[in-house]
């Protein structure tokens, strides 16, 4: 892990104290290991990888404990989510202003940075269903990486196997 990675995580998790703190929340060895994974990568992983990978380390964690641990974490404002992603939603750490690139073969999730997209103007239209809290794009594609490192990446970008309506 390089130095900036291990800085990135360390106030990643100060942020956590201290909200917890403040919210009252007890932070428990487990909730801190699942937190930790999830600052850690930048795969934008679902509740199930952030499960196994944590179980390794905490054989004793539960698939529900990181679920109510991730929603408790989602209602801090510590992480956000993405999706709805045909495999679940995913979770992200990174609260930062930033964007995702999706890749549509393979469900690879990436961070990007944009200035101008960052500045965007959004329509006058959307006052008329209400307030606006947050608004980041997520770009849509083809990723250039066959076989890449991403846990929940099907063959080379297969389509999906078409459900019984020939739908995915």
């Amino acid at each position: 892990m390089r130095k900036s990675e291990s800085n990135r995580i360390e106030q990643r998790l100060e942020q956590l104290k201290a909200v917890a703190k403040e919210a009252g929340v007890k932070l428990t060895h487990q909730r801190l290991e699942i937190f930790r994974e999830l600052a850690g990568t930048e795969e934008h992983p679902d509740a199930e990888a952030i499960f196994r990978a944590v179980q390794r380390r905490m054989p004793t964690v539960s698939l529900d404990t990181v679920y109510r641990t991730l929603w408790k974490l989602h209602d801090l404002g510590l992480v956000t989510t993405l999706g709805p992603q045909r495999d679940g939603v995913r979770f992200d750490a990174n609260l930062d202003p930033h964007h995702h690139y999706v890749c549509v073969g393979c469900g690879l999730v990436r961070d990007f940075e944009s200035e101008e997209l960052n500045g965007l103007r959004l329509p006058d239209a959307l006052k008329k269903l209400g307030s606006i809290v947050d608004a980041h794009v997520e770009v849509r594609g083809l990723c250039a990486v066959p076989g890449g490192a991403s846990p929940n990446r099907r063959p080379w970008h297969q389509p999906p196997t078409p459900g019984p309506q020939g739908g995915p």
